[in-house]
């Protein structure tokens, strides 16, 4: 991390970073180790996670647009929540906490069932190599663990650059019997909720059409 990055991880990470728990890896929860978010937040409020968060560019502007609302970023890199924190202090997000690790194991482990209002997907690592594809975060059992960590009702919003990750992702989400379809035709529009990044940029100057999706969870029976 650069020299601003390990100060703010000094300063901020009091504030804004949630223990963690570890089980057996550096960025594992231990099982058992939920927390009650009216407890870290200080409030009763819909609870928006972002799954790897990058350098914090949406969640933050998320966080400082919609201060009715708590984020969670997920993120495994050191430097990048690091980032977040910096710029989550500049723009005084008291909404928003962070959480070093993965992100399968916080919806499981260290959220509530049924806690989150949304969860949001955007340009995760697309493994593009054939030999790589198997280490994909959305799969059919990623699909379950979001269906239990959202509420009735809750959004499951993703977005790539990658078009075959993008029809990977559509057809597991499609397939899993917790979810329903939350748009028409072949593809969602842009979530307006979601700020420009770098990823987003990079994506389109490659000339990668970015293809949104959005499912709803459906009532628990």
């Amino acid at each position: 991390m650069s020299e601003a990055q390990e100060r703010a991880w000094s300063e901020l990470s009091p504030r804004y970073l949630l223990p963690a728990p570890r089980g057996e890896a550096a960025t594992s929860i231990r099982p058992g180790s939920t927390i009650d978010p009216v407890e870290v937040w200080e409030r009763e409020a819909p609870l928006i996670v972002e799954i790897g968060s990058g350098q914090g560019h949406a969640v933050v502007h998320a966080a400082t647009q919609r201060p009715g609302d708590d984020f969670l970023a997920v993120e495994v890199f050191r430097a990048g929540l690091a980032r977040t924190m910096l710029d989550a202090d500049r723009a005084g997000a008291t909404n928003l906490r962070l959480v070093e690790a993965n992100a399968p194991e916080v919806l499981q482990h260290l959220l509530p069932a049924a806690s989150a209002s949304e969860i949001w997907v955007f340009f995760p690592d697309p493994w593009h190599k054939k030999k790589h594809t198997k280490r994909r975060l959305v799969v059919p059992e990623f699909a379950a663990i979001a269906a239990g960590a959202l509420i009735d009702g809750g959004m499951l919003r993703l977005a790539t650059d990658w078009e075959d990750y993008a029809l990977q992702m559509r057809a597991v989400l499609d397939e899993a019997p917790q979810f329903e379809r939350a748009f028409d035709g072949e593809w969602a529009e842009r979530f307006d909720g979601r700020v420009l990044t770098a990823f987003e940029r990079k994506g389109d100057r490659a000339g990668r059409s970015i293809r949104d999706l959005a499912y709803r969870r459906g009532a628990r029976r």
